[in-house]
């Protein structure tokens, strides 16, 4: 009789009764720390936000401590701007003052590296301290070339930065180059700044007088890029602190910009597009917003570089995204070696669990160490373009990339197309009708012009294949 009681008391109660009895038992920071980690696995994985991620190693991460004192000199341009350059001397590091516009001292035997900026980025942004500060240290003297209004120089003229011009790092470049005739140069530019110093290479191409460059997180492609940042939620974010930096710009110079253009577009601007249809592209003479992304778009000049140039992107970037970039014009170009992350964000690439290092730069430094040591160092090949029906003016992002992608995100810009390769050197040669080309002595000094450009990205791509593969562990 016992027996049956005990089994007939729990019918008594309702199997709902009995679940919320147990869901009341549980305590309540139970269900915070499930709820917790369903909207972070979410967050991150079905909407591709990486603030989480940047949150925590920004935690984990360590300030740049500064143990140097940055020389400052005063570019001014042909129009009357004014550019200013910080310098970080390799021995860093020596601790004295310079005055404005003094006369950097540096050995002409040391390279230089000329880093250009992101957007509204300068020479006091955390990620540009930590480059000019390790490269300093590894034994390269540095200059971070400001763009106009930044870097706590005021604007002096009505010609504003933009990435559709290259002209600023063009006369800067040059500047440095007259100074510092007999001295290797290199140049690093970042996200916009990337975009800039690519567009410029491939615009002048023999006649850069820079021995090596790197790209880093460029957005190639300022219409797609466009496209991508208005596409979703978390884009717009990220679109919208965007325009608060270029909105924060603005503000720093509001007494140049309201006489120039309408104020109260730069007031009302909630995107990227918005402010560039109500400053940017007025200031760039161009008619539409769209007229002047094309303008932007560095990814059609990649095919006319003509020294080393080491492209890195990420392909998780939430704001330059991997549609953009150039893989066709990579490949086709010999003189560029492409590199891609599965992760790494936009300018990130935190290494360890301490977040005390950014892999990308360590990447360029081991590029540009190669490139010093080579014997080729100061020859510039260009890249005869294959005959195609296709417009020249097309980009990669139009077309399906004609060659599988390897797993660990490489790419080469090996050419296996068979082409001619000319080496420019400082005194050219005119076939006449009554001279005889020595075809064999051409053939031999082509095919070691081969050999030497091979011995430079070979190297490379080998190293960035094996620390792509230990970055992704």
């Amino acid at each position: 009789m016992d027996y049956l009681s005990r089994m007939e008391c729990p019918a008594a109660e309702s199997p709902y009764e009995l679940l919320l009895r147990a869901a009341l038992l549980t305590p309540i920071s139970h269900y915070l720390l499930g709820i917790s980690l369903i909207f972070i696995v979410f967050m991150y994985y079905f909407l591709e936000i990486h603030f989480f991620q940047d949150l925590i190693t920004g935690f984990r991460g360590q300030p740049v401590t500064l143990t140097f004192n940055p020389s400052s000199q005063l570019f001014t341009t042909s129009d009357g701007g004014t550019i200013g350059l910080d310098w970080v001397i390799n021995e860093d590091v020596k601790k004295r003052e310079v005055e404005v516009n003094d006369a950097v001292q540096i050995d002409d035997r040391t390279p230089i590296i000329i880093i250009i900026p992101g957007l509204a980025s300068a020479s006091d942004s955390a990620y540009v301290k930590h480059l000019a500060f390790k490269m300093g240290k590894r034994g390269w003297n540095v200059v971070v070339s400001n763009h106009r209004g930044l870097g706590g120089v005021p604007i002096t003229s009505d010609c504003f930065y933009n990435a559709a011009s290259t002209e600023d790092i063009r006369s800067v470049i040059d500047h440095i180059h007259r100074q510092y005739p007999e001295t290797p140069l290199f140049a690093v530019g970042t996200s916009i700044g990337a975009n800039i110093l690519v567009k410029y290479l491939g615009e002048d191409g023999i006649n850069v007088p820079i021995i090596g460059a790197a790209a880093i997180c460029s957005p190639w492609d300022s219409l797609v890029c466009d496209r991508f940042l208005r596409r979703r939620l978390v884009q717009r974010l990220y679109n919208k602190a965007l325009t608060a930096g270029l909105k924060d710009y603005a503000k720093l110079h509001e007494a140049v910009f309201s006489r120039l253009i309408n104020w109260e577009g730069v007031q009302k601007a909630r995107y990227c597009r918005d402010f560039d249809d109500a400053v940017t592209r007025a200031l760039a003479n161009c008619e539409t917003v769209d007229a002047y992304y094309r303008k932007c778009t560095s990814c059609k000049y990649v095919g006319s570089v003509t020294i080393p140039l080491l492209c890195i992107s990420s392909l998780d970037d939430p704001i330059c995204t991997s549609e953009a970039i150039p893989w066709d014009e990579c490949r086709l170009n010999k003189n560029v070696v492409l590199a891609t992350t599965q992760h790494g964000g936009h300018l990130p690439f935190f290494e360890g669990l301490t977040a005390k290092s950014i892999w990308w730069v360590r990447a360029v430094d081991e590029f540009f160490t190669t490139l010093k040591s080579s014997p080729t160092t100061h020859q510039k090949q260009e890249v005869q373009k294959p005959v195609s029906s296709t417009n020249p003016q097309e980009t990669s992002t139009d077309q399906v990339p004609f060659e599988k992608v390897s797993e660990d995100g490489m790419v080469s810009a090996l050419n296996h197309h068979k082409a001619e390769d000319v080496i420019h050197t400082g005194s050219s040669v005119e076939e006449k009708d009554d001279v005889k080309i020595d075809t064999k002595r051409s053939q031999d000094s082509t095919r070691s012009s081969k050999h030497d450009m091979n011995d430079i990205v070979g190297p490379v791509k080998k190293w960035l294949n094996q620390i792509s593969h230990q970055n992704r562990k």
